[in-house]
């Protein structure tokens, strides 16, 4: 399928962004809103089995490694590549 269904794991609405997994692919990832000026949709970054587990037991190298997908150092890891005009996070 073209498109990504994603399943909740954990969501973190202090800081507005949660863990999620991809249906068909069971990939996991980070996604947080961003706005474009025109709509807010959400960002996915790829994280490995590992790294979930990793983040789910150190909320700091969690929060560092969505700090870095907000400032961009991270879009290599983006599932879906954003478009033109791409939206930045609060």
């Amino acid at each position: 399928s073209i498109f990504m269904r994603f399943i909740k794991i954990k969501v973190f609405k202090l800081d507005r962004f949660s863990i999620e997994k991809e249906e068909e692919t069971g990939k996991y990832a980070i996604s947080f809103p961003v706005f474009n000026g025109l709509a807010e949709y959400s960002e996915f970054y790829e994280i490995s089995e590992s790294e979930l587990n990793s983040f789910t037991s150190n909320m700091d190298t969690l929060k560092d490694f969505v700090k870095d997908c907000r400032e961009r150092k991270n879009d290599s890891r983006l599932l879906v590549k954003p478009g033109r005009l791409r939206g930045l996070s609060e």
